[in-house]
């Protein structure tokens, strides 16, 4: 008998698995796709040659995960490319703000009005970032704070609206640049948490970038995978998991899925019903005759680059996807643009590029043209450089990863206190009804994103599990 089984190949299975298997346990992954990744995954979608990330592309939280950074992932492959800049803002007038290494730099893109503002709320807690993160990313108790002062602190901060936050600031470029960080987390800029959520990525970039893999993000996915073979851990790709009896026997039962296929597999019935699934993303995937023809200079080294004119626009496009129930009409655009820093992801003079905005559950209709529209206010041109484009919206992105129901690549609506109490109102969330069994998706905290804190978290609720019963 099998100690763990682990079900879901994706970032938070393999790093469950990896944690699970260091500590002597005897473990096994089966996933239902035909290679490891979840939503950190590289296919040619377009054109050959053209090497494209289907979900998560730039990785300002993997490369500072405590988990991550406690393996030795590099020896199987995994190299961090910085791009010259983390992340730049363009505005209609040509200019751009920056979220840059350097916290003088980035006040200095906002304007003598807001730069000391910036500084007095990002500063402070860069000296213990490390600290910080690790707390943070435990939250709700897997462990007891190691810094509880400074999360204190960081909580009196973060802890209001983003919009709250967002008063600090005098001029609308620290505002704008602000609201888009908000926006990765798909959650409107008026709930609670939001201004953390800013804050977090904010102080990532400024302590360790906002860098890709080199290659795609399969890179990190191959990379947590090779390490869990050398572990003696197993891996089986192909194998579709619909109750629990297509399992082999074990102790425990490790789930890397959305809790309704969690329910639905483990038999738990109504056990999630309350869990709310949020807005989904519209993405291209587009393959490039040359780079994106930015007007503002900034734009143009940097990783990855937000799409919106103001904070006003960036937070009408969100309420519109949801809580109006609609597509906006001047969608908030994340891009990611890998070839800057790796041109191995296209030939020679081409590039890849990928944009997403947001758009309600479920949608059914095509945002292609509302993208383009705004990618053409900022990069006058774009259209003329498309080679080819992969298109997914919320059907195709379940379709690709089960975990995105609806779309929503978040694993659950990042709003309310369910940013942070997920999938459940509990200090246990990775336990399930079933003594035996747990889940580790994004669906738990700390949420969202490639950084394997899930995983990491729910491994200790397992191994604590199993050393009771020893």
């Amino acid at each position: 008998m099998l100690d763990a089984v682990v079900v879901g190949a994706g970032p938070n299975g393999l790093t469950a698995a990896v944690e699970l298997a260091r500590r002597g346990f005897s473990v096994a992954v089966f996933e239902a796709k035909g290679t490891v990744g979840g939503g950190a995954r590289t296919a040619e979608l377009t054109l050959p040659g053209f090497r494209h990330d289907p979900c998560s592309a730039a990785h300002p939280l993997g490369i500072n995960s405590p988990a991550f950074r406690a393996m030795p992932l590099d020896r199987y492959g995994l190299e961090w490319l910085q791009p010259p800049l983390p992340m730049a803002h363009p505005f209609p007038d040509g200019t751009a703000a920056v979220l840059s290494r350097s916290v003088a730099e980035t006040a200095a893109s906002f304007g003598p009005r807001d730069a000391g503002a910036y500084r007095r709320l990002i500063e402070p807690f860069l000296p213990q970032w490390d600290v910080l993160l690790r707390d943070f990313m435990s939250l709700p108790m897997s462990s007891l704070p190691r810094d509880p002062v400074t999360l204190a602190r960081f909580g009196l901060a973060g802890l209001p609206p983003s919009t709250w936050l967002m008063r600090r600031f005098r001029d609308e470029r620290a505002r704008a640049l602000f609201a888009g960080l908000v926006a990765h987390v798909i959650a409107p800029l008026d709930g609670i948490i939001t201004g953390g959520v800013g804050m977090v990525f904010a102080l990532a970039a400024h302590a360790r970038g906002w860098p890709l893999a080199r290659g795609g993000s399969q890179s990190i996915s191959d990379a947590l995978a090779a390490y869990l073979k050398d572990l003696g851990g197993t891996v089986h790709t192909d194998y579709e998991v619909k109750r629990l009896d297509d399992l082999p026997p074990a102790r425990a039962y490790v789930f890397d899925t959305s809790p309704t296929a969690l329910a639905r597999i483990a038999g738990l019935g109504r056990a999630y019903a309350g869990y709310r699934y949020g807005a989904s993303a519209f993405k291209i995937d587009y393959a490039l005759d040359g780079p994106v023809p930015w007007t503002a200079e900034e734009p143009r080294t940097a990783g990855t680059v937000q799409v919106g004119a103001s904070s006003k626009e960036i937070g009408a496009a969100l309420h519109a996807a949801s809580r109006e129930g609609r597509a906006p009409d001047a969608p908030f655009l994340i891009t990611v643009q890998p070839s800057v820093v790796d041109p191995s992801r296209a030939p020679a003079g081409k590039h890849v590029f990928w944009a997403y905005g947001h758009v309600p559950n479920g949608w059914n209709g095509d945002l292609t043209d509302a993208i383009e529209r705004q990618l053409e206010r900022f990069a006058p041109g774009f259209r003329d450089r498309v080679l080819a484009r992969a298109t997914a919206g919320p059907p195709e992105l379940a379709a690709h990863n089960a975990n995105y129901v609806g779309g929503d690549i978040a694993c659950g609506a990042a709003s309310g206190l369910q940013l942070l109490l997920r999938p459940k109102l509990s200090l246990s969330p990775y336990t399930t009804p079933h003594p035996a069994v747990f889940i580790c998706s994004s669906a738990t905290p700390p949420g969202p994103g490639v950084h394997g804190m899930s995983g990491h978290n729910a491994a200790k609720a397992v191994w604590r599990r199993l050393r009771s019963q020893a």
